[in-house]
């Protein structure tokens, strides 16, 4: 276990050194940004704005509607190439929001990805085919700006940064690159494979489609910002060429929207052609009109989506769940907070507009405009932090988040009568009142991890706050008496007392997760806490929750101990042996805690065989859902001997009985000393079917472990020739043989004689149900709609009698009439999906090797 911890560690190392990167890079473009705007104050850049032409600003918004038209085309020929059709209107909804999204909160592959795989998944696209579309998409925009790039650097050479010459062997490379790909479409035609995965090249004819959409769309989106830049500031093609070596450098910062990256790339390269604060004025607009209103109108589109199909499927899933809402409630509620927290902290670093300030002096005393400043960067800072809270469901992060808004909304008016920010703020505490039931978790905000991702979030707006209060206030002279000015018109010393307030509020934050208990990292369990675990499974009304006293799995236990999970290690897989077990009210909590248990070692959490009722609580973990096969479940009210249809169980149980065998159920206090019999009954079993013990999902002979259950015993002449141990469920809601093994000298058909002698008692003995497990692969679609997943499975279904007996497996339990119902692996899915399946195959054989042979 120490070697995996270690390994997952190494893999978080990683991932924060990738985020600090980023981090570091857009601090240096700020401190380039500072030294580029020598002699530009904050107020030079906001008249620059004002006395911009209205109809420039609506020629280049339309230049920008132009694009993001453009931008649906890419959704459009990815479906064709993998072949799969859905409406325009959703598709194109698809795309807008997807790209409006991640343009601007950065990470656009993930981002994008991630909000393809919630519409199109919901959709009926699988996660194979959104992770077609996302790499498809990828390619496209990453050729057109390729081809773009390298024509312009080849024709006329920017002015910075490189010489001509270096220019044009970077333009020579990028060209070079888009000529690779063509060729590989239309000459070469071969699938290129590494690993175990295989990608084949689209058609001549469809590269040709992805340049030109491509080129077009990265022509639209320049043209955009170039409308906005005085005439004859620089040509046409040499602006092109900036502007696409921008937008590499901020896609490659992964800062979100490339904030400052791109920027300071354009004021490096115009330096001699263009003021630096009519640039920069520019540059905000273009911020505005490509950025933050297509994000804005794209939260609410998604906010419109996912309230009226919360509507609908509530109206689907009401009875089972009763609570069930969006799965994009939290996340979209998240971000506007962490949008409000940034807002309030941008707010407070930049002077407020003069004639409201005047106004507000003549109606509120100044302590009560210096409180509200200090207060609106503490509130902001909190909001930052908070959204962390409302994405993982926390209830008090909801609360607090509206105390917090509340006051947000106050200072806002308070410190500037910003009625802007004010409306916002109450918008969200409107938002926060009927969504109680999407923040259904009763952890501690502290106790939560944050992310790596979340972390580097958080410092880019603080550092671009920090940055943008001393360019706002750049033409003020520090002094240590500036902090104690308490003046009206004194802007810069609010704004470093608001960096106190946001230093405080973060450093309160860190001195509360100090005194958090770390949870030690996971160990096999000790005799005590199998023994707690017995007693909780004793109680649950599912057999399967006995495979915990296996002992080779790691229990996780609720902070009540009235609850808890098995899961087990492979790899960087966290897998979870089914639902947790125990009070109900406290399965959502567990779930979350164990997803945060692998999240803080670098790992994924995987749930194995839940059951569908538990279905929604897996997708607020963020995780998708594939069937693994169904399961049997035999009810014992109806089962019996009598009738035409139970005939062959009558002649089962007649011809064993001729053959002198009897069945008995031993009580666990005398299993002990059957145990040298039941050892080599077992070795005996193996041996024959030429296999060795399993586990994880399926039970082995331990000892430790037989000891504690009853043992249903087929004997002969008072000799044991088979068994299987017996798992009772808590109100005798259900019963379960586990571990069936017999002898060399038994009777062919005596494993049916004690499958239906255990029925049989355990319908005297008053349980409703038999569980007989689940048959891999049962029950999927092999239709031509059906999902990739569902075809695959039904294939091996119907096929893979080589690899293993599934359709005898089914057809053996389909005889004792069963009700069958499916089961589900729930994991982060997409292209993780074959390591995840090739992990939990290991666990439950014991190994590769296990996998490989029986």
């Amino acid at each position: 276990m120490g070697q995996k911890i270690s390994f997952q560690t190494d893999l978080v190392v990683k991932r924060f050194v990738g985020l600090i990167a980023g981090v570091i890079l857009f601090l240096f473009a700020l401190l380039t940004l500072h030294r580029e705007l020598t002699g530009h104050s904050f107020f030079t850049v906001v008249r620059y704005l004002e006395s911009m032409p209205t109809r420039v600003v609506l020629l280049s918004f339309g230049l920008v509607l132009f694009s993001y038209a453009t931008l649906t085309l890419y959704d459009l020929l990815a479906l064709r190439f993998i072949g799969k059709t859905l409406p325009y209107r959703k598709t194109v909804f698809t795309s807008f929001v997807s790209y409006a999204v991640s343009n601007t909160v950065g990470f656009s592959f993930l981002s994008g990805a991630a909000l393809r795989l919630r519409l199109y998944g919901s959709w009926g696209l699988s996660a194979l085919d959104i992770a077609q579309v996302t790499l498809f998409n990828a390619t496209t925009l990453g050729v057109g700006l390729a081809l773009g790039a390298g024509v312009a650097l080849l024709a006329v050479p920017p002015m910075a940064f490189l010489s001509p010459g270096g220019w044009r062997g970077l333009g020579g490379i990028l060209l070079l690159g888009v000529s690779g790909y063509i060729s590989w479409c239309t000459l070469y035609r071969r699938t290129w494979r590494w690993r175990e995965w295989e990608i084949s090249p689209p058609s001549g004819l469809m590269a040709g489609a992805q340049v030109g959409v491509s080129l077009l769309d990265w022509t639209f989106s320049g043209l955009a910002l170039y409308v906005l830049l005085p005439q004859d500031t620089v040509s046409p093609v040499s602006f092109l060429g900036i502007f696409m070596v921008a937008q590499v450098a901020g896609l490659v910062s992964h800062v979100p929207g490339g904030v400052g990256v791109f920027e300071t790339v354009f004021l490096i390269s115009l330096r001699g052609s263009l003021s630096g604060g009519r640039l920069a004025a520019a540059l905000l607009a273009y911020r505005g009109l490509y950025y933050v209103i297509p994000f804005l109108t794209a939260i609410g589109l998604l906010s419109l989506h996912e309230i009226r199909e919360r509507r609908e499927t509530f109206r689907k899933v009401a009875g089972a769940t009763g609570k069930w809402v969006g799965s994009l409630t939290p996340s979209v509620l998240s971000l506007l907070v962490f949008t409000a927290g940034l807002v309030l902290l941008l707010s407070g670093a930049t002077p407020p507009q003069g004639t409201r300030l005047a106004w507000l002096g003549h109606l509120v005393p100044l302590p009560f405009i210096e409180v509200s400043h200090f207060m609106g960067s503490l509130v902001g800072t909190g909001l930052l932090l908070l959204a962390w809270g409302l994405q993982r469901r926390l209830d008090s992060a909801r609360l607090v988040t509206g105390v917090f808004v509340a006051v947000g909304a106050a200072t806002a008016l308070l410190k500037g009568g910003d009625y802007e920010e004010a409306i916002f703020l109450v918008f969200i505490f409107i938002l926060l009142i009927p969504l109680k039931s999407a923040f259904y978790r009763r952890s501690r905000f502290t106790s939560e991890p944050l992310s790596p991702g979340w972390m580097a979030a958080v410092a880019l707006a603080l550092i671009g706050t920090v940055w943008l209060g001393f360019f706002a206030h750049r033409h003020q002279e520090y002094s240590n008496d500036l902090w104690w000015k308490f003046e009206l018109a004194r802007d810069a010393p609010r704004f470093l007392r608001g960096l106190v307030a946001m230093g405080g509020g973060l450093a309160l934050f860190g001195f509360a997760r100090l005194l958090r208990t770390v949870p030690p990292d996971p160990a096999l369990p000790s005799l005590t806490e199998l023994d707690r675990a017995a007693a909780l499974a004793a109680a649950s009304p599912h057999t399967l929750a006995w495979l915990a006293l296996m002992g080779d799995k790691e229990l996780l236990f609720s902070e009540s101990g009235k609850s808890f999970l098995m899961f087990a290690v492979e790899g960087n897989t966290w897998v979870s042996m089914g639902d947790p077990i125990g009070d109900e009210g406290e399965w959502a909590d567990l779930a979350w805690a164990f997803k945060d248990l692998a999240d803080r070692h670098g790992g994924r959490a995987v749930f194995y065989e839940v059951k569908p009722d538990m279905l929604p609580l897996y997708l607020d973990l963020g995780l998708q859902l594939l069937k693994m096969g169904e399961e049997a479940r035999v009810p014992l009210d109806t089962f019996s001997l009598e009738g035409p249809e139970n005939k062959e169980f009558r002649y089962t149980v007649r011809k064993m009985e001729k053959e002198g065998l009897s069945f008995r159920v031993c009580p666990a206090q005398d299993v002990p000393k059957y145990l040298h019999d039941l050892k080599s009954i077992s070795n005996q079993w193996l041996k024959e079917k030429n296999t060795r013990e399993k586990g994880f999902s399926l039970g082995s002979f331990k000892e430790d472990f037989l000891v504690r259950f009853p043992l249903a015993l087929a004997e002969k002449n008072g000799k044991i020739v088979a068994f299987s141990n017996l798992w009772p469920g808590g109100a005798k809601m259900e019963l379960s043989g586990d571990l069936m093994r017999h002898g060399v000298d038994a009777p062919r058909g005596v494993m049916d004689y004690l499958f239906i002698q255990m029925m049989l008692w355990g319908k005297a003995e008053g349980y409703r149900w038999f569980n007989l497990g689940m048959a891999p692969f049962s029950g999927f679609e092999t239709r031509p709609l059906a999902p990739l997943w569902q075809k695959l499975g039904g294939v091996l279904f119907h096929q893979g009698e080589y690899f293993y007996n599934f359709q005898g497996l089914r057809q053996y339990k389909e005889k004792f009439h069963p009700v069958w119902g499916p089961k589900y692996l729930a994991s982060p899915g997409g292209l993780a999906l074959p390591g995840i399946l090739t992990n939990v195959a290991s666990l439950i054989s014991g190994g590769i090797r296990g996998i490989l042979t029986k």
